[in-house]
């Protein structure tokens, strides 16, 4: 028998490679210190390395879209695991800060290449119905390679050293490869490719169709109100702000970090079932992502420092909530347009959230620079003011969610689809009339 006609094996091996890029995305993460002794930088120079990678990482979702559209799942697959493994273990030999920022600047890129790809894979495996739940499993046990990268990868720097660390994860990255190539094939033996248009004039148009679909911009700003608050908060200022914003001791703020990740394994397929039984009701659990995790945060910065330990447990839980919410934002992109023409939905939909990631991250570090102790410490009350910012943020995703939200509807109308207004579905359901749809 072929393996490659097994949907569960070849998703499992799609799960695989995304979970390998988590573990290259976070590697940098948990060498900090050592990163601090082998290229004699400053902890400001090595912040850097977080924004350049997500910024390389949001800059390539359009075009990595248009290549999927193009190309296909497969292939993006295994170039972005080259690419990673390539930065992996030029990483591992840089001795000098030059050849580190272009290591992680690749990985960034491998990085961006491999998301997106996986979802088409389950696109193409799964039925409509089981990809939403399907969609959220892959995101949550991909961001188990966090625990590798802070368990066997800090066991190596630890032990062998910075060059076997890295290169080990180099060598786990062309594992990946090799399963992908074996198992990994774009469509199912029979299924038809989806049509796209194979000159670049008609990947643009594909793009702007694309964007002037209002569901690929309601998944936009979907993705971009929930998910960018539990990024920055995991990848670079949430320690800082539970050590001296809170007066927590490291371990206890890494233990809240690891209370993000359980509750978000939690989460995911609550949400995925919401999201497949109530398709037509996904904007309004958006917002209501949003508007918890505001509330909680304004809870959070308006209390005299240090907060109660339960309320920053409760805030940790919420911002879990983020990382599932936003992959809503990728359902949008799905259903509301062509096959061929998804990857490049997708890659639009993803820029949301890791653009707001890298503007919000670089407006708290100029902030507690600008508001901070003059001796380059961090401050409660600067970093209470610096994440301020979020409002702003979410201020203008939740317009976008309401106008693209409204525009999808009246395009629904037309093709002769309508949504009753909530207070008339929940009515209908009181009655035993209707499900909530």
């Amino acid at each position: 028998m072929d393996v490659r006609r097994n949907p569960w094996l070849v998703w499992s091996v799609g799960v695989f490679a995304y979970l390998v890029a988590v573990l290259q995305r976070s590697s940098f993460g948990v060498a900090g210190l050592d990163a601090t002794e082998r290229f004699h930088a400053t902890p400001a120079v090595l912040s850097t390395f977080v924004v350049l990678q997500l910024l390389v990482y949001a800059s390539l979702q359009v075009p990595v879209g248009l290549l999927l559209d193009r190309f296909g799942a497969r292939h993006l697959i295994v170039a972005g695991g080259l690419i990673m493994a390539v930065g992996q273990l030029l990483l591992a030999l840089a001795t000098g800060l030059p050849a580190a920022f272009l290591a992680r600047a690749l990985v960034g890129a491998g990085d961006a290449l491999t998301f997106i790809s996986v979802l088409r894979v389950l696109s193409a495996w799964f039925p409509p119905r089981r990809v939403p739940l399907m969609t959220q499993l892959t995101g949550l046990l991909g961001q188990l390679g966090q625990v590798l990268s802070a368990i066997p990868l800090v066991a190596l720097l630890h032990g062998p050293g910075w060059t076997s660390a890295f290169a080990s994860a180099a060598g786990t990255g062309l594992l990946a490869l090799v399963l992908v190539l074996v198992v990994i094939k774009n469509r199912p033996a029979g299924a038809p490719a989806p049509v796209v248009a194979p000159e670049a004039t008609r990947m643009w148009q594909s793009l702007r169709a694309a964007w002037l679909t209002p569901g690929t911009r309601l998944g936009f700003w979907s993705h971009m109100g929930t998910q960018f608050s539990g990024t920055v908060f995991a990848l670079l200022w949430g320690v800082p702000f539970l050590v001296a914003g809170q007066g927590l001791r490291p371990s206890e703020a890494s233990a809240l970090l690891t209370v993000l990740v359980l509750a978000g394994i939690v989460a995911g397929p609550v949400i995925g079932e919401f999201t497949a039984r109530h398709p037509l009701r996904r904007s309004w659990l958006v917002l209501t992502v949003i508007g918890i995790t505001a509330s909680v945060w304004t809870a959070v910065l308006l209390y005299p420092p240090p907060a109660p330990r339960w309320l920053l447990v409760l805030l940790v839980i919420v911002l879990a909530l983020g990382g599932p919410g936003s992959i809503v934002g990728f359902d949008y992109a799905r259903t509301f347009n062509p096959g061929g023409r998804q990857g490049t939905a997708v890659g639009i939909v993803n820029v949301g959230g890791f653009s707001a990631s890298v503007a919000v991250m670089m407006a708290i570090g100029v902030l507690l620079g600008a508001v901070g102790d003059p001796g380059g410490g961090y401050t409660p009350e600067a970093f209470r003011l610096a994440w301020c910012v979020q409002y702003l943020v979410w201020g203008i995703a939740v317009v976008g969610v309401l106008r693209s939200r409204q525009l999808a509807r009246r395009r629904m109308a037309e093709d002769g689809v309508v949504v009753p207004p909530l207070r008339v579905v929940l009515a209908q359901r009181r009655a035993g009339r209707t499900p909530v749809r």
